[in-house]
This record gives structure tokens, sequence and C-alpha cells, in this order.
């Protein structure tokens, strides 16, 4: 039972963070129907490998080396992005920044780096995307979030901080748009922990190496799910049973899960590795050279959500759960005819 994918041949997407991780399996998920997609990120290295790969499995690649905390350069980006291969269809934002560290540790600098990066990228993103749509009247912006929108985690707080400015961005921008009668939609991909390169770029003073909070799963899953909200009506997407897990045990039980995370949230994102205090970080400057889309835990990472599937199939899984109720109902009524015909009997025996 497959979903049916409307058609993306020749569809112009932009994806922001497209050198590495999600963005970079994102790249490669549009490029196998066809698409013609906008690489935009700092580090070149990765750029061009991205581009060859997104032409070897038969889309168009155009790399656009920009920092998306540039307001000016993203939408000088954008603007190159349409004289090269057309109006552009979706938008992608991605790219992100973090810092793993106790909060009284951080610095105003690096507060402020996450967030221009983080949440400020994301709305650079979408202005210029909605420059270019609203007199079209037509375009889908997606943003990556994650299940940290809905729920912090100690050590990640700048990037929470970052993911949650995003829903809210989000809801007055719909709101924004449904009083403007525009027909431009806005979707966010709620992630849960992908294996992605950043844990070994990322700036950290945790003693241990960095790693996401299990269970991981890969990014072409992530990327799965986007190229679904491309194609599909939907005002978010879940992605695993852990995203699922997290939103609702924060609107159930909050209190219970500060003293969850208390407990267990430190160790659980670090591995037993020693960390290297002195290794490059991407926190303001790209770190050289192609990470491509997995991280070091393959291992470990899982390649399949079922509640991804689950999701994405609901209208049949809905359709089906009807059709048996119906068949239920008739098959309940059918097994007691004698007892409505003795009790109605209207002739002697």
């Amino acid at each position: 039972m497959n979903v049916k994918m409307k058609d993306l041949s020749g569809k112009v997407v932009m994806i922001t963070g497209a050198s590495a991780g999600i963005g970079r399996a994102t790249a490669r998920a549009f490029a196998k129907h066809g698409a013609h997609i906008g690489l935009l990120a700092r580090g070149r290295d990765g750029l061009e490998a991205a581009k060859n790969e997104v032409e070897q499995l038969g889309g168009r690649g155009l790399v656009l080396p920009a920092d998306v905390s540039d307001a000016t350069a993203v939408d000088a980006a954008a603007s190159q992005l349409e004289r090269e291969f057309g109006q552009i269809d979706i938008w992608v934002n991605d790219a992100m920044a973090t810092v793993f560290s106790p909060v009284v540790k951080i610095t105003p600098e690096e507060f402020l780096r996450v967030t221009q990066v983080t949440y400020l990228g994301y709305v650079w993103g979408t202005q210029a995307a909605l420059k270019r749509m609203l007199g079209r009247n037509r375009g889908i912006i997606i943003q990556v979030g994650s299940a940290l929108g809905y729920r912090g985690i100690p050590l990640q707080s700048a990037y929470c901080a970052s993911k949650f400015a995003i829903r809210g961005f989000c809801d007055a921008l719909r709101a924004e748009l449904i009083h403007d009668k525009k027909k431009i939609r806005v979707c966010i991909v709620e992630m849960p922990a992908v294996n992605t390169p950043q844990f070994s770029w990322v700036r950290s003073r945790l003693p241990k190496k960095a790693q996401p909070v299990p269970p991981i799963f890969e990014p072409e899953i992530a990327a799965d799910a986007i190229v679904f909200a491309a194609t599909h009506k939907r005002r978010e997407v879940y992605v695993g049973f852990p995203t699922v897990k997290a939103i609702l045990a924060n609107k159930i039980a909050p209190s219970l899960v500060d003293y969850y995370l208390g407990r267990t949230g430190y160790k659980s994102q670090q591995t037993s590795e020693p960390e290297n205090p002195n290794r490059p970080n991407n926190l303001f400057e790209p770190v050289a050279g192609d990470f491509g889309a997995h991280g070091d835990f393959d291992r470990r990472a899982r390649t399949f959500s079922l509640q991804l599937w689950l999701d994405k199939h609901r209208n049949w899984l809905r359709a089906g759960a009807l059709v048996f109720a119906l068949f239920g109902s008739a098959a309940v009524i059918a097994s007691k005819p004698v007892f409505f015909t003795r009790k109605f009997r209207l002739l002697p025996r």
C-alpha cells in the first residue's frame, strides 16, 4: 500500500543546510524525483559533493554558499536560484547550530550565534520564500523542527529555545496567510534524534563525546518525511514514536519529565569516549571537508520508522477501520435475526 506521491520532476526546491546531515539526505530524496535544487550552506566542500550526488540521482543542483544568519545573503541566493532554475516551488529550512553546554557556561556570543542560525535563519529563509511566493499565491515552506521544540532538554538550551521559537513564528505566519487568503502552505516536520555529522563538529563543553539521545534514526527517514510534507497537506508531521512520546509526556506530566531528564539527560547525550576540547567546531566557521549525510552512529541507528509509516498511511488506515466497523456491525445484526423475528412475529406459529 503506497502513498501517492505528486510529481516533483522539474520542481524548484531550496534547501538550507544542504551540505550535510538531514539537508544532504533531503537533497538526495528530492533529486530522485527529478527536482531542481538550490543547495545553500556555508561549507563549499559539502555543497559541491551534494551537487554531484543530486545530478547523479537525476536532479539538477546549484551550489549557493551562504550563511543563513545573513538575511541579505539568503535573499540573494534565492534570486540566483530563480535566475538559474525558475520560480521556487518548495523551500526547506534546515540549517542549524548548537552548543552542548550547561546554561551557565554558554557565552552571550554563543547564545546569539545559535539563535541567529537556528531561529533567525529560518525567519530569513521564510521571508525570502514569501517575497517570491506571495505574488504567485502558491508555494510550500517546510521547517525542519524537532521534538525539542516541544520539550527542552539539558545541555542544549540555546538550540531548544530556537526550536520553540520556530513554532511560535509559524503559528503567527499561518494565521496571517489565512487572513490574506493566501494558498501558501507552511509545515513543520518534528524530528527525533538523527544520526547526522553534527556531533563530530558541534561546539561542546561536555567531558565525553556528544551523541543523539537514543533511539537514533537515519537521516533518510527524516528526508522521507520532508518530501512527504512537500506533497501532502499537513500542518505538522511527527517522525518516530520518540517524538510523539516526548510531546505527549510533556503535555501530560511536564514536572515528571523535568525530573526524569534531570536524572538521565546528561548521560544519554554522551558516549563513553572522551571529548577533544581542541578539535575544530563549526559554530562560527564551517569545518573543512565533506561530511555527507550520516554521522558515526550507523550501527545503532534505525532505518525504518513504524510511526512515520502509519502517519503517512493514516487515510488508508482510517478507511480500513471504517470498513471493518461497518462489516462488524452488519455481522452483529445478521447474527440475531431469530431474536427479532420471534419478538415481533405477526403471524402465529
